[in-house]
């Protein structure tokens, strides 16, 4: 399974999940079968609010599940869409929330959950 995590910064599975999918700086795609972390650079990170583009800030990069921390609706809607699941991170790091999401913990996005726009330094206005 591929599952990719917005993050800051690339320092593999010890990096931090970020709070927000949109703002995150880059995406490590982790994929779980052949044990590899690729980073991708948000394309999309600069957008206005309301007008997140997931696929498009993924890279064209295809995954099964997306860990995070927040999200907005939009965003979300488009990611179900498209078949991808979406968690709901715990603060930490990829490598804890991969433990988590292997034991079957985290539990999947819904609509009640989600942000309701970007709080200072991009992360969430809960």
């Amino acid at each position: 399974m591929k599952i990719a995590f917005p993050t800051q910064v690339d320092q593999g599975l010890e990096s931090p999940v970020f709070a927000h999918f949109g703002s995150a700086d880059y995406f490590l795609v982790v994929d779980d079968a052949a044990g590899s972390v690729e980073a991708i650079a948000n394309a999309d990170r600069d957008h206005l609010h309301g007008h997140c583009q997931p696929l498009a800030a993924l890279g064209g990069v295809k995954v099964d599940a997306l860990v995070v921390g927040g999200i907005g609706g939009g965003a979300l809607q488009k990611l179900l869409s498209s078949g991808i699941k979406v968690y709901r991170a715990v603060e930490g790091t990829l490598s804890q929330n991969l433990g988590l999401i292997r034991d079957n913990r985290l539990p999947e996005f819904s609509f009640n959950m989600t942000c309701a726009g970007h709080g200072a330094h991009g992360g969430c206005a809960h």
